[in-house]
C-alpha cells in the first residue's frame, strides 16, 4: 500500500470539513471492502478519516414507527435488531446472505452502501476498466462477463452492484441521510447508486465531501410481508447472480402493495417498478407474477455469457412473490 494520513475526528462536523478539505480523502468504517482495495493498488487515498467511534451506532424507532439506523451499526447488529427481524425481515435475510459471521461483525452500514464491485477488470489494476481509469475501456464486454449486468449496462461499464442489504433496503424504500460541507439532504435508496452511462467512475449521487450518517426506513405498510432471495455459485461467502427483495400486501385475493428489488443484474440495486405496476390491484396468482416479472425483464440486455441471469431472476422473483402470498398477513 501507498503511504496515507489517518485523522479519527471527534464530531460528524470534523469528518466533513477533513473530507472536504482534502480531495481524494476516504471515510472508514468497518474498511472491510475499502482496505482490500487499498491492498490490490485500486484505491490510494492521501488520507483515511476514521469515522467508526463517532455517535452513528444506534438503531433507533422514528416517530411515525419506522426505523432510523446509524451509518456505524454493524451489519451483524442489524440483522439480529428485534425492530429489523419483526417488521423488515428482508432486511435481516439480505444481511445474512451477505458475507460471513467475521465480516459482518465489522461491516458497518454505511460502507456496505458504499462497497464496490467485484468486477475482475476493477480490481486488476493490470487491466483497462472505465471504473477505474475513465477512459481506458470495458475489456468485461467481450471478455469474462457472466456474473455481470443484464440491466441498465452502458458500452462503457457493465459491473454490477455486490450490495445485498441494498437491494432490501430499495424494496422497502429506504432514505439516505448525508451530512456534507452545504449541509444535510437525504436522497432515496432507489436514487443513491447510479448506472453508468458515460459515468462509471462514479458509483453513488455523494458530493465530495459527504458522509453517510443514517439510513431510514418508512413504517411497515399495513399487513404487509417481505423476503429476500439469493441465488449464488456456493452456498455461502459468494455474491449474487441473481436474488429479489419483496414486499407484498394481498386483500381479497389481490394485491394491494408489491415492491420488488432486484439484485446481482446492474450497477445498482434494480427496483422493479414496471413489475410493480403490474402487479398492484391485479389478483395475486402465478399468471399475475409471471406477467410482472416478465414486464420488467423485458429490459434485459444479456451478453455473451449471462443470459441465464434472466431466467434466474424470473424463476426468483416469481417464486418469492408466491410464497409472500401463501403467508400474507391478513389487515390489521
Amino acid at each position: 500500500m501507498k503511504p496515507f494520513s489517518y485523522l479519527r475526528p471527534r464530531s460528524v462536523a470534523e469528518a466533513v470539513r477533513a473530507g472536504a478539505g482534502h480531495p481524494g480523502a476516504r471515510f472508514l468504517g468497518g474498511g472491510t471492502n475499502l482496505v482490500d482495495l487499498m491492498k490490490l493498488g485500486v484505491e490510494s487515498p492521501g488520507l483515511l478519516i476514521d469515522v467508526s467511534r463517532l455517535p452513528l451506532d444506534r438503531v433507533t424507532r422514528t416517530d411515525d414507527g419506522g426505523l432510523r439506523i446509524g451509518a456505524t451499526v454493524r451489519n451483524s447488529d442489524l440483522a439480529a435488531h428485534p425492530g429489523v427481524r419483526s417488521d423488515y425481515p428482508a432486511l435481516s435475510q439480505a444481511l445474512l446472505a451477505g458475507a460471513s459471521g467475521q465480516l459482518r461483525n465489522t461491516a458497518t452500514t454505511g460502507g456496505n452502501l458504499l462497497q464496490r464491485t467485484r468486477c475482475p477488470y476493477f480490481q486488476d489494476v493490470s487491466k483497462p476498466c472505465n471504473k477505474r481509469l475513465p477512459g481506458s475501456g470495458c475489456p468485461a464486454r467481450e471478455g469474462a462477463h457472466r456474473d455481470l449486468a443484464v440491466l441498465g449496462h452502458s458500452q462503457d461499464c457493465v459491473a454490477t452492484n455486490p450490495s445485498d442489504m441494498a437491494v432490501a433496503l430499495a424494496a422497502l424504500d429506504a432514505t439516505v441521510r448525508l451530512h456534507g460541507p452545504e449541509g444535510e439532504r437525504a436522497v432515496p435508496l432507489t436514487g443513491f447508486h447510479r448506472l453508468p452511462g458515460d459515468n462509471p467512475d462514479q458509483d453513488t449521487v455523494i458530493r465530495p465531501g459527504e458522509l453517510i450518517t443514517e439510513v431510514v426506513l418508512p413504517p411497515r405498510p399495513d399487513g404487509a410481508v417481505s423476503l429476500y432471495r439469493k441465488a449464488r455459485d456456493r452456498a455461502s461467502y459468494a455474491f449474487a447472480l441473481a436474488s429479489v427483495a419483496a414486499v407484498l400486501t394481498v386483500r381479497d385475493g389481490r394485491v394491494q402493495h408489491a415492491a420488488l428489488a432486484f439484485g446481482g443484474l446492474a450497477h445498482r440495486p434494480w427496483r422493479a417498478r414496471a413489475a410493480e405496476d403490474v402487479l398492484r390491484g391485479a389478483p395475486a396468482t402465478d399468471e399475475t407474477f409471471a406477467r410482472a416479472v416478465d414486464a420488467e425483464l423485458e429490459a434485459a440486455v444479456p451478453l455473451r455469457d449471462n443470459g441465464f441471469k434472466v431466467t434466474l431472476a424470473r424463476n426468483l422473483a416469481i417464486g418469492a412473490l408466491a410464497g409472500l402470498t401463501a403467508r400474507a398477513a391478513p389487515p390489521r
